[in-house]
């Protein structure tokens, strides 16, 4: 064999090895699926107990409002309701009807911490966020933070929408 051939093979070996090396530290820094889905799930408890006060305390300032705990395929998390009838001066009779939902997505395979918040006030959906994280990087107090921000966000819009009605 020449020395070209020498160098070249060995130069291919050197990046087999190199690229296993490395494949194997990203292993080794990523999560088990075992860790993942515990991890989530704590994650998820927390936060669906962050959802639920949050939306209870909400519920607080807007009598007429119900309750709902959310176990579903959609996810974990809660929700308020309420509908509302509206007679106008002629009147003319119109229900309206207001929610916000707050879920916690469950995992996918793609490791994320997953929450979800859509919020309708009278028969208008005026809030839709999604917000996301890898797993390894989530960081509960900054999903907490951004539900508390939803919540009072639904408040404002609740408010507004109940002075235009």
């Amino acid at each position: 064999m020449s020395n070209f051939e020498n160098r070249l093979q060995n130069a291919i070996e050197r990046g087999k090895e190199r690229a296993e090396s490395r494949a194997q530290a990203d292993a080794a820094l990523r999560l088990n699926e075992k860790e993942a889905k515990t991890l989530h799930a704590t994650y998820r408890l927390q936060l669906s107990n962050h959802i639920e006060t949050c939306l209870r305390r909400l519920a607080e300032h807007f009598p007429g409002f119900q309750f709902e705990t959310i176990i579903s395929e959609k996810g974990w998390g809660a929700a308020l309701h309420r509908e509302d009838l509206r007679i106008t001066p002629n009147r003319r009779r119109s229900s309206l009807f207001s929610r916000i939902e707050v879920v916690v997505r469950p995992m996918t395979d793609y490791r994320v911490l997953d929450v979800s918040a859509k919020g309708t006030v009278m028969n208008r959906e005026l809030l839709d966020h999604v917000f996301y994280r890898p797993l390894e990087e989530a960081d509960p107090l900054e999903f907490q933070e951004l539900i508390d921000s939803w919540a009072i966000q639904y408040a404002e819009l609740f408010s507004a929408g109940e002075a235009d009605g």
